[in-house]
């Protein structure tokens, strides 16, 4: 990647220091990883370092990094990074979740009363319950955590438990489903064809909820396919992005 990448922390609470990875020049895009941790949003901050002001934020409890007990909800993170792009002065946003990062980047849509945010983008995503379609919980990896997250079986044992003191221990929830229809920036949802998580029938549900999306799925790929088929996963991203047109989830 020709593009370095900053870290510096923010620090907007005085007990909430927030780890920021920052790249590039142009329109923001802030991308949001799953519970494997940030290593997994490598290839998103590769792909949009070249045309695009991105920013990665560690989530609060990975890494390191600490979680205060203020932040005990997904909607509470959500609303922490609302904040923090309105302190940055950010607007016509595009955010890019992963997994639990496609969570929080629903929800951020779903609290977004002020237009920060432009487009969203969810890769294989978690969050709302939908009737007839179930989820497996993920399961933990092999121990370590080596940055080669497409090799690992999922989250680490201490990864999991980070999630959950977001999600509680249903990684799930019931009422934001009813909430998509209120989203009005365009949707894009993609989801690798084997994905043993959130399954492309729960994904295609998901979308198509949101008032304004696209919906496709990856072939050959499984839960993660920015590392498992990149060139199909940017491709389709990058039509996303560029087209001018309202969508309607297929």
């Amino acid at each position: 990647m020709s593009q370095s990448i900053n870290q510096r922390v923010l620090h907007p609470h005085s007990d909430l220091p927030l780890t920021l990875r920052e790249t590039g020049e142009g329109r923001p895009v802030w991308v949001l990883h799953g519970g494997a941790g940030p290593a997994m949003v490598d290839p998103i901050i590769d792909h949009f370092a070249s045309g695009h002001h991105v920013l990665a934020p560690t989530h609060p409890g990975w890494d390191g990094t600490p979680r205060p007990n203020w932040l005990a909800a997904v909607g509470d993170l959500a609303q922490f990074y609302l904040d923090i792009l309105a302190e940055l002065e950010l607007t016509d946003v595009i955010v890019v979740g992963s997994s639990f990062g496609g969570w929080v980047a629903t929800e951020m849509g779903v609290r977004d009363t002020t237009g920060r945010l432009g487009r969203i983008v969810l890769i294989d995503a978690m969050g709302p319950v939908i009737p007839g379609q179930e989820l497996t919980a993920p399961t933990s990896g092999p121990k370590g955590t080596g940055a080669d997250v497409s090799a690992r079986r999922g989250p680490s044992r201490d990864e999991i438990a980070r999630l959950v003191a977001y999600t509680g221990p249903a990684i799930q929830d019931p009422e934001l489903f009813g909430l998509l229809p209120g989203v009005r920036v365009p949707v894009l949802g993609l989801w690798g064809e084997h994905d043993p998580v959130t399954p492309p029938p729960y994904g295609r549900t998901f979308t198509g909820a949101f008032t304004n999306s696209r919906f496709e799925v990856i072939p050959t790929a499984g839960h993660l396919p920015t590392h498992e088929a990149p060139d199909l996963t940017f491709a389709a991203i990058d039509r996303f992005l560029q087209s001018q047109t309202s969508f309607q989830a297929r």
